[in-house]
């Protein structure tokens, strides 16, 4: 088999490992979710300016215009909508200046402004221009999906964008999974919302050199274990590229969808130092989970790649009987956390408790006790985030049970929470 062949042969294997998801709206749904569904905490500063990637635009029909394609050029004016490492990338001509535009309903145009390529993922950066002014629900018409060619189905990642001061123009960058080095052109797709509803799906196609997609810096196996207290990590391989640094790995740990992105805690060190988590992402498996965890791009030269998990997701046993005479805005120590119990109220639903931890903290087997009565909970009604006279966030939810008597006790049998481990392996720099 020669070099070619060799190489359709893996791309073709790649793409079957490629599933498409049973309907599109959830697909797309599922691109919300990153950067975080729930409430996320470092990885707030992933995206500055952040708008979900899969969402923008206006209703598309119109025509197209056809511009020509240079490139090796850099792209202008995505300096603030750019991460620091991009923007040193474009400023060494990396970017592939594509600039294919077409006419939206309203009048307003989108430019595919050019894209930025390697192994690990595709940057495609666009601009949104209405001399009239932009829509405010500029970002809920419009799904962005895929981008395909060659050998080539990658799906939207992620995105940020801004808006400059008169409302007239949207600059912004999206990634997409990583595109075939045999295709020639790629075309993207995007669906239009009518009534709530994807209908229509539009397609732009553009030039694109290969060529200039830039090479893996690192591409090799790690397959190291780490233990934590309900089952264990394996981080396979990791792959360096200019763009991104990407550590993917399985994990079989019974809790650890208990807490936000537990892979937060996970930090990568190159030459000592700590490069910059961007984010990461799960999917179940039958044994558990598939992930990949994100980080900026490494520093040159390399002498030594250090993987700390910091903190993951760990149980703590509590096994505690809180007195709930009295205990209005009173505090209370569960293991080494700190538990405030802000009201108790019976109301026609049941008893309602009012209480607040630290945002990574799930409480396990809670039930209240009244008469010496066990009574198991029912739901938990709602959560939400503050921020004491001190500054401290915590994370407020209120728990029913039930029953119209005031309780005794608050009873608690463990939580899930993130627990400091600082343990980790070496990487070997080859």
């Amino acid at each position: 088999m020669n070099e070619v062949e060799k190489r359709l042969a893996e791309e073709r294997k790649r793409l079957e490992s490629l599933h498409a998801p049973d309907e599109l709206e959830s697909r797309l749904r599922h691109a919300l979710e990153q950067t975080p569904p729930k409430k996320r905490k470092p990885i707030k500063s992933i995206w500055k300016l952040a708008t979900v990637a899969a969402l923008f635009f206006i209703v598309i029909v119109g025509y197209q215009f056809n511009g020509f394609a240079y490139y090796g050029k850099k792209l202008l004016g995505f300096e603030e909508v750019a991460s620091g490492t991009l923007n040193d990338l474009n400023d060494a001509g990396m970017g592939q200046v594509v600039d294919k535009q077409v006419e939206l309903k309203d009048g307003t145009i989108l430019v595919i402004d050019g894209v930025m390529t390697d192994a690990n993922q595709l940057i495609m950066y666009y601009t949104l221009h209405n001399q009239s002014g932009l829509q405010e629900d500029v970002y809920e018409m419009i799904s962005v999906d895929r981008m395909t060619g060659f050998l080539t189905n990658s799906h939207v990642e992620s995105g940020t964008s801004i808006m400059n001061d008169d409302g007239t123009e949207i600059r912004g960058i999206m990634t997409f999974e990583p595109v075939s080095a045999f295709s020639k052109q790629l075309t993207l797709h995007y669906w239009q919302y009518d009534e709530g509803r994807l209908v229509n799906e539009n397609r732009l196609t553009f030039a694109y050199n290969p060529n200039q997609a830039m090479q893996t810096e690192i591409k090799q196996s790690i397959n190291e274990t780490l233990e934590v207290d309900q089952g264990k990590i394996t981080f396979k391989s990791i792959s360096a590229t200019p763009t991104i640094t990407v550590i993917e790995g399985s994990l079989n740990v019974d809790n650890y969808d208990r807490v936000d992105f537990a892979l937060e805690g996970v930090e990568l060190l190159a030459n000592g130092e700590p490069v910059e988590l961007k984010g990461g992402g799960s999917q179940s498996t039958i044994r558990g989970y598939d992930f990949d965890i994100r980080y900026d791009a490494l520093p040159e030269p390399i002498h030594s790649l250090e993987l700390i998990m910091k903190e993951f997701v760990g149980y703590a046993t509590i096994d505690e009987k809180i007195s709930l005479a009295h205990a209005e805005s009173t505090s209370f120590d569960i293991g080494e956390r700190e538990l405030r119990v802000n009201e108790v109220v019976a109301t026609e639903q049941g008893v309602e408790v009012k209480l607040a931890t630290d945002g990574d903290i799930m409480l396990d087997g809670v039930s209240i006790e009244a008469k010496g009565q066990l009574i198991p909970l029912i739901t938990t009604l709602n959560q939400t985030y503050l921020i004491d006279e001190n500054g401290r966030e915590w994370k407020e939810r209120t728990l029913l049970f039930e029953g119209v008597q005031a309780p005794d006790f608050l009873v608690i049998e463990g939580m899930h929470y993130m627990k400091v481990y600082d343990v980790g392996f070496e990487i070997p720099v080859q």
